[in-house]
C-alpha cells in the first residue's frame, strides 16, 4: 500500500477500498505514516465524501486499531446512549439509573467535557469522592451486582479516533459528516453495545446547527449501526436553548436529583427528554412492546423510588459521597451567587446557547485546555424559555460565580446571548423526528 496513491485516489474523487481503508487506520495508529499526510487525506475526504460502505469500513477499521470492551460473559444484551452535546444536557446522569431500575443492566463509559459542551464525568465528580477510573473487573462485577456502571472511556478502545480526531481538530477538518459519524460510532462499538440510542442534538448551542444536517448525520450514523449488526435509533432533539434550567456541574447534579425524585421543581423539558432516551433504550433492549409502555416502565421506576437507589448504588460503588445525594444542598456552592435582570419587558425571542455555555467555561465550569481545573460550583440556573413573557426587572438568569468579577463578566455575556422583544414567538419543539 501507498499513502501517496490513497491519498490521491479519494482527492479525485474515487472510492477508497477496505483494503486501503484498513492499512492507513493500522499504519497511522503504528505512526508509520506522518501528520501531514494523513491531514491531507482527512482533507480530500472533507471535500469529496465517503460513500456509506467507505464509512463503515472507516468506522470498522477505527474499532479494530485497539481493544474493545466485551461484557457478554456478564450481561446477554448491552444497550447504551451517546449524545452529541449541548449545554445544561444531564441526560445520563437520570436515563441510566432508570433503565437500569428498569431491569436493563447498562454499563456505560463516558467522557469529559471540552469547550461549551459539559462532560458527563464532570459533572458527577462535583459528588465528593466519586471516581469513573474503572478497571475492566471492576465494571464487570460492578455491573453484575447493581447492574449499573458509569466508568471513563480508555485510551486503549478506538486509539485511531483519538489520533485522528486531534489532527482534524487543527486541521479544519472536524466539520464532516462521514468522519463525524465514524469518530462518535467507533468507540459505541468498541464499548461492546449491541444496541445504541443516539442524542443528535440540533440547534445554536450544538454542533450540528440545521435539522438537514442533523438528520444527515443521524441517517449516517444508524446505517453504520444497522450495518455492524447493530440496533440503532437516532433521536433528534433540540439545543437551541439549555435542556433544563441549570448548566455547570454541581446545578447539573443537582438537578437530575430532583429529577429522580420527583421534585415538583424538575423542568418539564429535561424530565420529557429523559423519557424519550430512556423509553428507546427499553424498546431496543426488549424490555418493553413500545414507547408508551417503556414510558410507564420510567415513570413507575422514579415514583416507586428504585431509580433513586440505583443512582445510589452507583454513586457508593464508585466511591461518591452519598451524604451529598441524600442531601443535595451538600454539593459545592459558588462564593458569590446573584441574579441578572431583564433590562426590558417582553418575551424570549432566541437564545445563542453556545455563547451562554462558553459563560459557564469561564467561569470556571468548563475547559479551554485539557489540562484546566474545573469548579464544580460554578454555573447558572435559566428558568426561562424561548416564547415565555418576561418583564423588566424580573430575574432571567441565576449566575453561581467564584466571585463579583466573575458574576459580572458572566452577566454581559448572558445578556448579550438573550434576545427580548415585543413580538410573542412560539416555543421551541423538544425532538425534531427520530431515525431509525
Amino acid at each position: 500500500m501507498n499513502i501517496v496513491e490513497i491519498i490521491s485516489k479519494k482527492r479525485d474523487k474515487q472510492e477508497l477500498t477496505a483494503e486501503e481503508i484498513n492499512w492507513f487506520i493500522q499504519a497511522y495508529t503504528a505512526g508509520d505514516i506522518a501528520d501531514y499526510q494523513a491531514s491531507a487525506l482527512l482533507m480530500a475526504i472533507y471535500i469529496n465524501g465517503m460513500n456509506r460502505r467507505e464509512t463503515v469500513d472507516l468506522t470498522l477499521a477505527m474499532v479494530a486499531s485497539g481493544e474493545t470492551l466485551d461484557l457478554h460473559d456478564t450481561l446477554d444484551f448491552i444497550v447504551d446512549k451517546h449524545s452529541s452535546g449541548g449545554v445544561g444536557d444531564k441526560t445520563t446522569l437520570v436515563v441510566l439509573p432508570l433503565v437500569a431500575a428498569c431491569g436493563v443492566p447498562v454499563a456505560k463509559m463516558s467522557g469529559r467535557g471540552l469547550g461549551y459542551s459539559g462532560g458527563t464525568l464532570d459533572k458527577m465528580e462535583a459528588i465528593s469522592g466519586w471516581t469513573p477510573n474503572l478497571p475492566i473487573n471492576k465494571i464487570k462485577s460492578q455491573v453484575a451486582e447493581i447492574g449499573l456502571v458509569l466508568a471513563g472511556q480508555t485510551a486503549s478502545l478506538a486509539p485511531a479516533d483519538g489520533k485522528l480526531y486531534a489532527l482534524r481538530d487543527v486541521t479544519a477538518t472536524v466539520g464532516c459528516m462521514p468522519l463525524i459519524a465514524s469518530s462518535i460510532m467507533s468507540k459505541k462499538l468498541a464499548a461492546g453495545s449491541d444496541a445504541i440510542v443516539l442524542d443528535v442534538k440540533i440547534g445554536s448551542g450544538a454542533f450540528i446547527k440545521t435539522v438537514e444536517d442533523g438528520q444527515t448525520l443521524a441517517r449516517i450514523m444508524v446505517n453504520i449501526g444497522k450495518d455492524a449488526g447493530r440496533k440503532t435509533v437516532a433521536v433528534l432533539s433540540d439545543m437551541n436553548q439549555p435542556l433544563g434550567h441549570a448548566a455547570g456541574n454541581g446545578l447539573e447534579v443537582y438537578e437530575a436529583i430532583q429529577a429522580l425524585t420527583n421534585d415538583p421543581a424538575t423542568p418539564a423539558d429535561f424530565w420529557n427528554h429523559c423519557l424519550k432516551i430512556g423509553s428507546y433504550m427499553l424498546v431496543l433492549a426488549g424490555r418493553a412492546d413500545g414507547l408508551s409502555a417503556a414510558e410507564k416502565l420510567l415513570q413507575d421506576a422514579r415514583d416507586d423510588g428504585s431509580a433513586f437507589e440505583k443512582f445510589k448504588q452507583m454513586v457508593a460503588a464508585q466511591s461518591g459521597d452519598l451524604t451529598m445525594v441524600d442531601d443535595p444542598s451538600k454539593l459545592p456552592k459558588a462564593g458569590f451567587i446573584a441574579d441578572v435582570l431583564a433590562e426590558t419587558s417582553g418575551f424570549i425571542q432566541a437564545v445563542d446557547t453556545e455563547k451562554l455555555g462558553y459563560a459557564v467555561v469561564f467561569l470556571g465550569g468548563g475547559r479551554v485546555q485539557k489540562t484546566d481545573q474545573i469548579d464544580p460550583s460554578v454555573g447558572f440556573v435559566m428558568p426561562v424559555k424561548v416564547g415565555e413573557p418576561i418583564s423588566a426587572g424580573e430575574p432571567l438568569v441565576t449566575v453561581h460565580a467564584a466571585d463579583q468579577a466573575g458574576f459580572e463578566r458572566a452577566k454581559q455575556s448572558i445578556l448579550e446571548s438573550i434576545q427580548i422583544g415585543g413580538e410573542k414567538v412560539a416555543s421551541l419543539p423538544h425532538f425534531y423526528g427520530v431515525i431509525e
